[in-house]
C-alpha cells in the first residue's frame, strides 16, 4: 500500500484500515509459528504498512506538526 493511497483515505478509514491490518498480521503470526506461511515476506511488508498507516494517522491527528529542533 502506497503512502498516497492511505493520505486520501478518511481518519475513520485509516483507523479501520490499521485495525484490520493488525488482525491480519496477528493470523500471519499464527501460521508461521506452525509453518504453514507460503510466503514469509509478507510479514515484514504487513509490518511496514501497519507503520506507514500509523505514521499518517498521527500526522493528521496532530495537524501535520513535524518534531524537530
Amino acid at each position: 500500500m502506497k503512502s498516497k493511497e492511505i493520505r486520501e483515505m478518511t481518519l475513520e478509514d485509516m483507523k479501520a484500515k490499521d485495525a484490520e491490518l493488525t488482525k491480519e498480521l496477528f493470523n500471519l503470526n499464527m501460521r508461521h509459528a506452525t509453518r504453514q506461511l507460503d510466503n514469509p515476506l509478507r510479514l515484514r511488508f504487513l509490518r511496514k504498512d501497519i507503520a506507514r498507516v500509523k505514521t499518517i494517522i498521527a500526522e493528521k491527528a496532530g495537524g501535520g506538526a513535524k518534531r524537530g529542533k
